[in-house]
């Protein structure tokens, strides 16, 4: 299922598809590791929701659910 990674829940994984959205946040995601092909892991959502912590590429990382909207991604809870 391909969604917005701001809709991750804790415990799932996804697969980065595209990264959209105005050029200093798409280029700051693609510097942290948020680019096409990346597997992500949820480790824990806030529970107001407004904070993700996804580990990716042997790191954590605690990112704001605003900003994972511009990331579209395959959801799911089997990799």
């Amino acid at each position: 299922m391909e969604a917005g990674l701001s809709t991750i829940r804790a415990g799932m994984r996804a697969v980065v598809m595209q990264v959209q959205g105005e050029p200093g946040l798409t280029k700051r995601l693609w510097q942290i590791g948020i680019k096409p092909g990346t597997v992500v892991y949820c480790r824990y959502r806030s529970p107001g929701g407004r904070i993700v912590v996804l580990e990716f590429r042997d790191r954590k990382m605690a990112l704001r659910t605003k900003d994972l909207r511009r990331v579209r991604a395959a959801l799911s809870m089997y990799f």
